[in-house]
């Protein structure tokens, strides 16, 4: 890898690529030729990716769009998008009910592991069976088509089955990652004006029977709103009741009727809504509708992961993460496939569990963060350990942030033999599914990029005048055509919809305006994307704009850096200075001069760390992104400190996945 200053921007320049084996095109799922009928013509590619779905009634219409438009008194209209207008189907029949009339009732759906290794093998037509308890449950419990439904499970059998339950009765769910505080699921109940609340009494994490029961009573105190609280079983511990409000899955759910008629919804019905992360301001909730975002998820899922009949998928993400309910529940399942399903974290009872999983199961597709590989990295260092055989991977994933290419190039080799595809996706809660990905057995793969545009996407990188940028110029990252998974709305906020994604946009283009990703970009001369980050992840050092990332898989490339998080802060002369928090690789020693000497190397000597600090972990989202605007807040307040002044408080930190990194990096900076 290597990289040059240019114009004041930098440019990406990985020489390494992978070209498809002519064995892996000839058994793929899609050729080439897809993106030209897909450009000739997307709302006709679209409808013809809907009908591998079944419909209860045809659409009249493939799609209908209102850009944002100024009124009379200047103000932008609220934009609209409808997707197979007049269609109806159902969401939970098409991943469930099809596959058991087709036969395949006795497929495996869900291969379940717990953290204690207690598992559990679901079949097509146990899910379905499963499933219509549920739906006659939630029926039971008053819930109707359009009531929500907040899931406040970690991945278990149940949340997958209460998510599809919801979907079979037209009621909407939100699900909420289950290390999330009081604080965070209160949010999202009370913003939603749910009328059901599922959790559970405890969940097991990192060895531990970690109860869970009081922080969902604490955040549906005093909420009128809110009339069951459905709770499953996990760890069997005693928790507190009120009589009334409180129910028991056991008692509503196993012991409701196994048969249910799925009903046929309006395309546009609301399938899920989905929070960001909050880490700046307050959380948005996204609104995926279900004919659209299905269309999208299912085909998607067949034609960048390549699915097979006989694929065992494994993504990694908690099941309240937006990639899980795409790539974990509706993905997949819409295409009948074998999953696996793990509660736990990956270190636990011990580093290698993943590789366990991998070899049990015979997974042939793994998904999983950057954040999780470079994890790796640092445990296993060159090779993975002996004495398991993964070697039924034929495919790979990776989803969240940018992947650093060394990352990259040590996934392949470490887990899919320096021979399979690295499929690396690019896409966002508010996408539904993947809009920048590679085809394998199509596209030739770049290390650190998610390469190009999925056919029937229209992305590019531009300036502010809304024009492409040059390749190697840096850009805003803007999708400049509707597509079916696009979130329509945030709930109960349309004007937050238009004013953080298309009015800075508004009247660009042949369809009215761009979505703005709120990342930035650069294209290389083959036409691949480079994701630089988040538009706000930029230091600008005497000028001169670096990307973070960049920075980042300059130190990563280093063999003593597992993970690393760079970050501007204030600087007298210079106007800001890069922070580099790195994460050591094993026990490695960290040498800071070595690692300035690294990125000059890399990168010029304009993007050298003022300051480097070694710290346990970076802080993350549920997501595997790192929270670079902590670690600025962070080093900003331990100089207040130092100047004797109280610092500002930090921002939102409710749905940190690892909230004690904040402490834990205040107190290197006290030290340093």
């Amino acid at each position: 890898m290597t990289t040059t200053l240019a114009a004041a921007e930098l440019r990406l320049v990985e020489t390494r690529v992978y070209p498809p084996t002519a064995a892996f095109t000839a058994q793929a799922n899609v050729t080439a030729d897809v993106y030209e009928r897909a450009a000739a013509d997307p709302a006709a590619f679209w409808e013809d990716a809907a009908r591998r779905l079944e419909w209860a009634e045809p659409w009249h219409t493939a799609h209908e769009w209102e850009p944002p438009l100024p009124g009379a008194d200047g103000e932008l209209s609220v934009p609209a998008a409808r997707w197979f207008v007049g269609g109806t189907l159902n969401v939970s029949y098409n991943c469930v009910d099809r596959h058991v009339v087709a036969g395949r009732g006795d497929k495996v759906a869900l291969h379940f592991e717990g953290e204690r290794g207690d598992r559990v093998a679901i079949t097509y037509a146990d899910l379905q069976r499963r499933v219509s308890q549920a739906a006659n449950g939630l029926l039971a419990l008053g819930i109707e088509p359009g009531d929500r439904v907040v899931v406040y499970l970690p991945v278990l059998i149940e949340t997958v089955v209460i998510a599809l339950a919801c979907a079979r009765i037209g009621a909407v769910h939100s699900l909420v990652f289950g290390g999330f505080s009081a604080e965070a699921l209160r949010f999202r109940v009370a913003d939603t004006r749910a009328k059901l609340l599922v959790t559970t009494d405890g969940q097991f994490r990192r060895g531990q029977a970690v109860e869970v029961k009081t922080a969902a009573d604490q955040a549906v105190e005093g909420l009128d709103h809110l009339e069951h609280v459905l709770v499953v079983r996990r760890t069997g511990d005693d928790v507190a009741w009120t009589p009334g409000r409180d129910v028991w899955w056991h008692d509503v759910v196993d012991t409701a009727s196994i048969h249910h008629t799925a009903e046929a919804f309006d395309s546009e019905h609301p399938l899920f809504i989905i929070y960001t992360s909050g880490t700046t301001g307050r959380p948005k909730g996204l609104v995926h509708t279900s004919g659209g975002y299905l269309t999208h998820a299912s085909w998607a899922h067949w034609a960048h992961f390549d699915a097979k009949p006989d694929d065992v998928h494994w993504c990694t993400a908690d099941l309240a993460w937006v990639t899980a309910h795409t790539y974990e529940i509706y993905g997949p399942l819409s295409n009948g496939l074998t999953q696996v399903i793990y509660e736990g974290t990956p270190d636990t009872p011990h580093r290698e569990r993943h590789l366990e999983i991998i070899e049990r199961y015979g997974v042939t597709v793994y998904y999983t963060a950057p954040t999780l590989i470079r994890s790796f990295m640092a445990w296993f260092g060159t090779d993975l350990p002996a004495g398991h055989d993964v070697s039924s991977i034929r495919l790979l994933g990776t989803v969240g942030e940018a992947i650093n290419p060394e990352a990259w190039v040590w996934f392949r080799r470490a887990f899919g033999r320096d021979a399979v595809p690295v499929v690396d996706t690019w896409w966002q809660s508010e996408t539904g599914a993947a809009m920048i990905a590679p085809l394998p057995g199509v596209t030739t793969l770049k290390p650190g990029s998610a390469t190009v545009p999925l056919p029937g996407i229209d992305v590019a990188v531009v300036d502010t005048d809304g024009e492409p940028v040059e390749p190697g110029r840096s850009g805003t990252l803007v999708v400049r055509r509707p597509w079916p998974g696009m979130a329509r709305t945030v709930w109960g906020d349309p004007e937050r919809y238009r004013d953080s994604y298309w009015s800075p946009y508004a009247g660009h283009g042949e369809h009215g305006a761009y979505y703005v990703a709120g990342d930035g970009a650069t294209v290389d001369a083959d036409g691949c994307i480079w994701i630089l980050g988040r538009l706000d992840d930029v230091v600008n050092v005497s000028g001169h704009r670096l990307s973070t990332i960049e920075i980042e898989s300059a130190l990563v490339a280093h063999d003593s850096v597992a993970e690393a998080g760079a970050t501007g802060v204030p600087d007298p002369v210079t106007g800001h200075a890069v922070a580099a928090f790195v994460v050591a690789s094993g026990h490695a020693d960290i040498e800071r001069d070595a690692l300035r000497a690294q990125v000059a190397r890399e990168i010029g000597p304009i993007a050298k760390p003022a300051h480097i600090h070694l710290v346990p972990e970076l802080p993350k989202t549920r997501s595997g992104k790192i929270l670079r605007r902590l670690l600025s807040q962070l080093w900003e307040a331990e100089q207040e400190r130092r100047a004797g002044r109280e610092p500002a408080p930090l921002g939102d930190t409710t749905s940190l996945q690892n909230p004690w990194a904040i402490d834990d990096i205040a107190a290197v900076l006290a030290a340093h």
